[in-house]
């Protein structure tokens, strides 16, 4: 009786040390009949997307080290008072730390609180874009009342905005998939939101941070399914909307004429001043540009060389060879990011889907534009380079955004490996 009772707790022990590894040990075939054990990697230590994280990285580093050669020359500049020749790099750098420690705390919150807050969200950038427009509550920078003092950093109502309504969208998009072929019930209410945000934009004014809010939330009603005739009516609306604009504006018309053409007597020293110094800049990086701080342009030329015209010096000092590079960069964190949006769609997650793929929307065509317009492909229009131009809102709300596209891509992992979200 001992011996069949030493004999089974033997077995037992055997069975439980087996069933032990083969929690963490799956037999993979490696080669003919040959089975080679391998671990897997944990759902709760899986992860995100390394290298998209990595790609970032380089981006804002590459920024920083811009602003701070774009900005070294600002101290001689008396519009600018006595500051250090540290003084933007400093700015940009708090706004980095400031940055990361917010995305650090968006990416704690899962997809479906996001969708729980997105209505509220919503409502939160109307509030703070109504504020921004009363007076001795908005800041007044260059004619244009956009932004609120936090003490610690000025921050730019319109860049919360577009993160508001591209979770909006998604969000909106999710509720009326069942009548999303309906035009008044589904496109309208979106397209009067839109609307809203819009109006309040331009009395900013801001038409460009308008446009890229105009450009996600079409996105997102295209990438949600809503009848291709119905898009095509709403981007054609869109469009004539900006045209009228345009041609209601005498200044805004001006940047148009001076696009065409920059060099000539009439726009050299006007609205095609900013254009024809950004070409003057890029031409003389040529091929592989003059060198890190070399740039000549930075100093007093080119006016917002820290900000708008940030590609410009990278051109002048990196060459084609950095502009190139950098393109490159952005073309491939969109495609991730896009990639991410359909593998949360695939697995039947359309909000955490939409959301990601609204961000690949807002980072690729913010970038496409200023990229077109240092480029002189078009028109000038003041928006920054994500990621890279100084400007701590914006940096802070591109760091948010990113941070919930690695929550999606986490949330997807979890799943494809068993787990819950």
């Amino acid at each position: 009786m001992t011996a069949a009772t030493s004999a089974w707790q033997r077995l037992t022990a055997w069975l439980g040390g087996l069933s032990g590894k083969a929690a963490d040990v799956l037999p993979v075939r490696v080669g003919g009949t040959d089975y080679s054990p391998t671990r897997s990697t944990p759902a709760a230590v899986l992860g995100f997307d390394q290298t998209l994280l990595w790609v970032v990285v380089a981006l804002l580093a590459w920024g920083l080290v811009m602003v701070y050669s774009a900005s070294i020359a600002m101290p001689d500049n008396p519009r600018f008072g006595k500051i250090a020749p540290t003084h933007f790099l400093m700015l940009h750098a708090r706004a980095l730390v400031v940055g990361f420690v917010v995305a650090l705390l968006a990416f704690q919150v899962s997809m479906a609180n996001w969708e729980r807050v997105a209505p509220w969200l919503f409502v939160v950038s109307i509030v703070l874009l109504v504020a921004v427009l009363i007076p001795h509550v908005g800041i007044v920078v260059n004619g244009a009342r956009r932004w609120l003092s936090l003490g610690i950093m000025n921050f730019q109502p319109s860049e919360l905005a577009k993160f508001a309504v591209l979770v909006y969208a998604s969000d909106y998009m999710v509720r009326k998939m069942d009548v999303k072929e309906r035009f008044f019930r589904a496109v309208l209410p979106m397209g009067a939101a839109v609307a809203i945000v819009g109006v309040l934009l331009l009395a900013e004014p801001d038409m460009g941070a308008f446009m890229v809010v105009a450009v996600i939330a079409m996105g997102i009603l295209f990438l949600g399914g809503v009848n291709a005739r119905m898009f095509f009516l709403i981007a054609g609306v869109l469009v004539s909307a900006f045209a009228v604009m345009i041609a209601s504006s005498p200044w805004r018309r001006e940047r148009v004429f001076a696009y065409l053409d920059p060099f000539s007597e009439e726009h050299a020293l006007g609205k095609g001043y900013q254009l024809s110094h950004s070409l003057i800049a890029i031409g003389r990086g040529e091929i592989f540009g003059v060198g890190l701080g070399g740039s000549v342009e930075k100093l007093h030329w080119l006016p917002e060389a820290h900000t708008d015209f940030l590609l410009a010096v990278i051109g002048e000092e990196f060459g084609l060879v950095g502009v190139l590079t950098l393109i490159v960069l952005f073309v491939w964190m969109t495609r991730r990011i896009m990639h991410i949006g359909r593998q949360a769609i695939a697995l039947d997650r359309v909000f955490a889907g939409l959301v990601a793929q609204g961000v690949a929307i807002w980072m690729g065509f913010q970038a496409f534009i200023n990229m077109g317009v240092n480029l002189g492909a078009l028109p000038t229009k003041g928006l920054t380079l994500p990621l890279m131009s100084f400007g701590g809102s914006a940096i802070l709300m591109n760091l948010v955004a990113l941070a919930v596209v690695l929550r999606v891509d986490y949330e997807n992992k979890l799943l494809m490996r068993g787990g819950r979200v």
